[in-house]
C-alpha cells in the first residue's frame, strides 16, 4: 500500500512542498524541497514520519522538515515542531524523540586569522589529533568532581569560563549565551557517570574537528560583522553532550513510553489523554512532573555540550601555541545547537504564541531584531552554522535581517544523510576514500576506518544543494562558503 500522504502532496513556493492535513494531522505539514525530489521511488519514511509529528497534542503552526531531512528516532531529522504552553490544562506534548540522543549536539566554528595559503595544515592537523580526545570512549576528557559537574550542568559555558575552559568574552557568541535555565537537574546516577570524564572529549559517527579555509564570501557585510575573511583558515567543531544526553534521553524515553500502552498501530495514554502513531514519538505534558522532569535534564545535559564545545575550542587554541611557527588569533565566530527544544514566543496566524519548539537536527536562525539575539548580531541576523561532509564544504549562513521565518525562525543544519550506515559501509571502500580525499588536498584522521565510508561524501546530500533550498524557501541567506582542508574523526 502506498504512502497516503504523496495525495496530499502540492508546491507551495519556491523550495516549499507542502502535505495538506488529512487523516489525524492536527496540522499542514511543510517539506522543504523540490517535486522532483519526492518521486515515486523516494524512501517514504521520512515524509511519513514528519505526517506522524503533525498529530502531536498542542501543535501549532506547520510540522516542519528542513531541507536536509532524513529518516530518525520517531522525528525525522530535520524536523521542527511547536507546540502550545497553553493547550489545555497541561500544555501540549514535549518529546524527547524531537530532540533526540545527542541533546545540544551543535556546532562551533572558530575564525583563527591565518591565511590558508600560507600556514602549515598539515602540522595543525597532527597537533589537533594529538590535543583533541576523538572516539567513542571518554578516554583523555576532562575529569569533574561532583562539585565541578554540578556547575557545569547548571550554568553551561559560564561554568567552563570559570574553570578555565573558556573566555567570559565569547559568550555573547554562543547560542543562548552558552546557559539553558534548570531547577532540579535529577540526572540519573549513569548519567551523571558517563559526564565525569567526557568533557572536552570529540565523539565519533558523524562528530568531527575540520580545519577549513573560508572559499567563497557571499554576503560582505554579514561575513565582516560574523569576523570571516576570504581566504581565511577556520576551525569547525561538531559535538554534542556526549554520553551524559545520551543516558538522559534514554531515562526520560523509557519514563514516558511506559504511560502508553498500544491499542492496534496506536499508542495511547489513558494518563494524558494522548493517541500518537508512533510509539518513538511519545511525549508527556509540558507541564506534567514528566514533562518538566525532562525539559530540565534535557536543559542540564546541554549546558554540558556548551561547556564540552568550549573545552574543546580551548584544546584546540592549545594545539595552535604548540606550533612555535604559528601565531594565531583564535576567536568564536558563533556556537549553535541543532538538537533542542526551547520555550519561545512565535506569531501563530496572526496571534503571538508561546510554544515548545522541538529542533531535531535543526538550526535556530533568529533575525536580526529579535530581542533575544546578541547585540552583535542586530541588524545583521544570527549566523547559522551549516556542516557539509569532508569532502566538498561547510557554509555560514544568517537569519532574515528583519523578521522572522515562518518556520519558527528555523534552518538546515547539515547536509542530510543520503545513505544509511549500513549501505555506506558496503559500497565505500575506507582507504580508497583517504586517498581520494589526499588527492584532493584534503588530510584525513580517523581512529575508527570503518567510519570513515559511513561519513564518506557519497553518503550525503550535496550542502551546495541543502543552501540552495534553503534560501529559496526564505528561511536563511548564504553568507560564506567553507572548504575543507583537514580533518579529525573518531
Amino acid at each position: 500500500m502506498g504512502a497516503t500522504w504523496r495525495q496530499h502532496l502540492s508546491v507551495d513556493g519556491p523550495g516549499r512542498m507542502r502535505i495538506k492535513k488529512h487523516g489525524r494531522m492536527l496540522a499542514d505539514a511543510m517539506m522543504i524541497s523540490e517535486p522532483g525530489m519526492l518521486e515515486v521511488g523516494v524512501d517514504d519514511r521520512s515524509p511519513q514520519q514528519l505526517v506522524n509529528t503533525a498529530e502531536l497534542p498542542g501543535i501549532v503552526g506547520q510540522a516542519w522538515a528542513m531541507a536536509d531531512w532524513h529518516f530518525g528516532y520517531g522525528f525525522p531529522i530535520g524536523g521542527v515542531v511547536a507546540t502550545s504552553v497553553e493547550y489545555g490544562d497541561s500544555g501540549g506534548g514535549v518529546s524527547p524523540g524531537g530532540v533526540g540522543f545527542d541533546i545540544n549536539c551543535g556546532v562551533r566554528l572558530l575564525s583563527t586569522g591565518l591565511s590558508a595559503a600560507s600556514t602549515d595544515v598539515r602540522a595543525i592537523i597532527d597537533s589537533l589529533q594529538r590535543s583533541v580526545p576523538a572516539g567513542a570512549t571518554s578516554k583523555g576528557g576532562i575529569r569533574l568532581t561532583s562539585s565541578d559537574l554540578e556547575e557545569v550542568l547548571s550554568r553551561g559555558a559560564r561554568a567552563a569560563c570559570e574553570m578555565g575552559l573558556g573566555a567570559h568574552a565569547d559568550l555573547g557568541r554562543l547560542e543562548s549565551g552558552g546557559f539553558l535555565e534548570t531547577t532540579e537537574r535529577a540526572l540519573s546516577e549513569r548519567a551523571l557517570k558517563r559526564g565525569e570524564k567526557s568533557l572536552g572529549t570529540l565523539g565519533s559517527g558523524n562528530h568531527f574537528l575540520e580545519v577549513q579555509v573560508v572559499d567563497r564570501i557571499l554576503d560582505a557585510h554579514a561575513a565582516r560583522e560574523f569576523g570571516l575573511q576570504e581566504g581565511e583558515l577556520t576551525v569547525m567543531i561538531h559535538s554534542g553532550s556526549r554520553g551524559l544526553g545520551h543516558q538522559v534521553c534514554s531515562d526520560h524515553v523509557k519514563e514516558i513510553e511506559s504511560n502508553y500502552r498500544q491499542v492496534g498501530s496506536r499508542w495511547v495514554s489513558d494518563r494524558w489523554g494522548f493517541d500518537i502513531a508512533d510509539r518513538q514519538l511519545a511525549c508527556a505534558p509540558i507541564h506534567s512532573d514528566e514533562g518538566r522532569n525532562y525539559m530540565d535534564a534535557m536543559n542540564s545535559a546541554g549546558n554540558f555540550a556548551f561547556a564540552n564545545r568550549s573545552a574543546l575550542t580551548q584544546r584546540v587554541q592549545e594545539s595552535f601555541r604548540k606550533i612555535s611557527t604559528i601565531d594565531a588569533d583564535i576567536k568564536v565566530t558563533y556556537d549553535v545547537s541543532h538538537n533542542i527544544a526551547k520555550f519561545e514566543n512565535h506569531e501563530i496566524h496572526g496571534s503571538n504564541c508561546k510554544c515548545c519548539v522541538h529542533r531535531k537536527g535543526a538550526t535556530r536562525a533568529f533575525s536580526g531584531d529579535n530581542p533575544g539575539l546578541s547585540n552583535e548580531f542586530q541588524g545583521v541576523g544570527q549566523p547559522v552554522l551549516v556542516p557539509g561532509d569532508m569532502g566538498r564544504a561547510s557554509w555560514v549562513l544568517a537569519g532574515p535581517k528583519k523578521g522572522e521565518n515562518d518556520a519558527f525562525s528555523s534552518s538546515c543544519h547539515g547536509a542530510g544523510r543520503k545513505l544509511s550506515r549500513t549501505a555506506a559501509r558496503k559500497a565505500i571502500d575506507p582507504e580508497a576514500l583517504i586517498r581520494e580525499l589526499e588527492d584532493m588536498g584534503i588530510i584525513v584522521r580517523a581512529k575508527t576506518r570503518s567510519l570513515l565510508s559511513e561519513e564518506a561524501p557519497e553518503a550525503y546530500k550535496n550542502v551546495d544543494d541543502v543552501v540552495r533550498l534553503t534560501e529559496s524557501a526564505g528561511l536563511a541567506r548564504p553568507v560564506a562558503r567553507l572548504r575543507p582542508l583537514g580533518v579529525i574523526k573518531g
